[in-house]
């Protein structure tokens, strides 16, 4: 079985430092079940492919070592030559830095979305014709996938149940190797070892972010756990409390689809960098940011010695966590860390400690917000917060023409619960300053289109004196 994984981000070889293998070597990893080869076989600064082979010693799985349900019996399986299970456990173990998405040199790489495009020859795909589409499509992946004959000389036959698969997008390249964990035994729909308890832990875990709201969470649970109804029930149960229990989570890795699909105009950092300049264009100093997120906005800000009070509220604890984590607070002088809060609370409510300050930004926030709470939003921060001034960013709707992977019916993220026209958005904005004193301004972020405008749509509203 082979795994070759791609890509163009330039310079192309920083993915051996991603992967801890040095593209000058051949690198083997001795497993109970056979040998895992790495290598490269393109690595220049424009492209770099790495491979990885399992050569599986069906001796050793006739003996035990590695044998257990779901091999037929002796010598006669397709286990030494078709992705399965063990491609799963091979990349766990060869590729162990990489799945836990560190990089000891290019740590900030290691967090960013890459265009990445994996490989894997032959893999069983049991079930109905589209189910790669289906488990992998939705993940904002491009699949593409090609059918092997069960004799080339009788065409007659049909097809085989194996196909070569190729999946390729703008992915962090933990969650690339996480979705192919995963995923690849539930093509299968077969493991070669026992599934207990500890299986739910690993689904859980490897499918954090993203398996609660994948359109084909039963399939995917049903066929990892090898349909044991009581390891089945448990594992959706715990899915399902995850999704109800955090309606605003905003952790980095449920937002990889939004930002993959970005990342080719890097949208992130331009909007971020924007609403920094404008914020300190309008003169604030105490600045805080609804709905923070993971911090990105507030690093920005921090970088400003103009913002003397910087403060990031969030409906998620873990969302906060992880802003905790990657700002560092814990290493900061007493100074900086004078200059920074995190606060958990939500949006739509009124909080007597997000009172009184200059300005408070709203970055691709409204749009996680359903429609019927949204005047509840409004109220809580036109109103009753109160800042003199305030600045929103939103997707422009029109725009999403020009994604090229993104179908015509799709918004931007799986959570958006709207996304407006540049008029809508005016419309609303004009409303909002009308009801509570503000005046405004529309702009864009990054380049714009002749005709579909920018693609992020910008607010900036200022308190009337008076």
């Amino acid at each position: 079985m082979l795994l070759t994984i791609s890509t163009t981000h330039q310079p192309a070889t920083d993915l051996g430092y991603l992967l801890h293998k040095n593209p000058e070597n051949l690198h083997e990893v001795t497993l109970s079940f056979g040998t895992v080869v790495m290598a490269y076989p393109e690595a220049c600064a424009q492209r770099c492919t790495f491979a990885l082979t399992v050569d599986i010693d069906p001796v050793a799985l006739v003996r035990g070592k590695g044998q257990g349900e779901g091999l037929l019996d002796h010598y006669v399986n397709d286990r030494p030559y078709a992705a399965s299970s063990f491609l799963s456990v091979a990349i766990a173990r060869a590729l162990n830095t990489a799945f836990a998405g560190r990089s000891k040199h290019r740590p900030e790489l290691a967090e960013s979305a890459l265009p990445l495009t994996a490989t894997v020859t032959p893999v069983p795909a049991r079930g109905s014709e589209d189910i790669a589409e289906r488990l992998f499509a939705p993940l904002g992946y491009t699949v593409k996938t090609a059918g092997h004959l069960l004799d080339e000389e009788n065409p007659d036959w049909g097809d085989s149940a194996y196909i070569d698969l190729e999946v390729a997008g703008q992915v962090r390249l933990a969650d690339l190797l996480a979705h192919l964990y995963v995923l690849l035994p539930v093509l299968d729909n077969s493991k070669h070892y026992y599934v207990a308890q500890d299986e739910v832990e690993k689904l859980l875990a490897k499918g954090a972010g993203w398996l609660e709201g994948h359109p084909e969470k039963d399939v995917i649970v049903n066929r990892y756990l090898k349909r044991r109804r009581r390891l089945v029930r448990e594992a959706l149960a715990r899915l399902d409390e995850s999704q109800a229990g955090d309606p605003d989570e905003t952790d980095e890795r449920q937002q990889q689809g939004e930002q993959a699909l970005e990342q080719p105009i890097r949208l992130n950092d331009v909007r971020m960098q924007r609403v920094t300049q404008v914020l300190a264009g309008l003169g604030a100093k105490r600045v805080v940011d609804l709905g923070c997120g993971e911090g990105r906005l507030l690093r920005e800000l921090l970088g400003n010695k103009q913002f003397v009070e910087v403060v990031g509220v969030d409906a998620s604890l873990r969302a906060l966590e992880v802003a905790e984590r990657r700002l560092k607070l814990d290493r900061m002088s007493e100074r900086q860390r004078k200059r920074i809060a995190l606060l958990h609370g939500a949006l739509t409510y009124r909080d007597r400690r997000l009172a009184g300050y200059d300005a408070a930004a709203l970055v691709e926030v409204i749009e996680h917000v359903d429609l019927d709470q949204l005047p509840s939003l409004e109220r809580a921060v036109f109103e009753f917060m109160a800042p003199k001034a305030v600045v929103v960013t939103t997707p422009n709707r029109e725009y999403n023409a020009l994604f090229e992977t993104l179908p015509a019916d799709r918004l931007r993220h799986g959570d958006h619960r709207f996304e407006w026209r540049r008029d809508e958005f005016r419309d609303w904005a004009a409303r909002i300053a009308e009801a509570h004193r503000y005046t405004f301004e529309i702009g864009g972020i990054g380049e714009e289109d002749e005709r579909l405008g920018a693609p992020t749509q910008m607010a900036v509203f200022q308190r009337m004196a008076g």
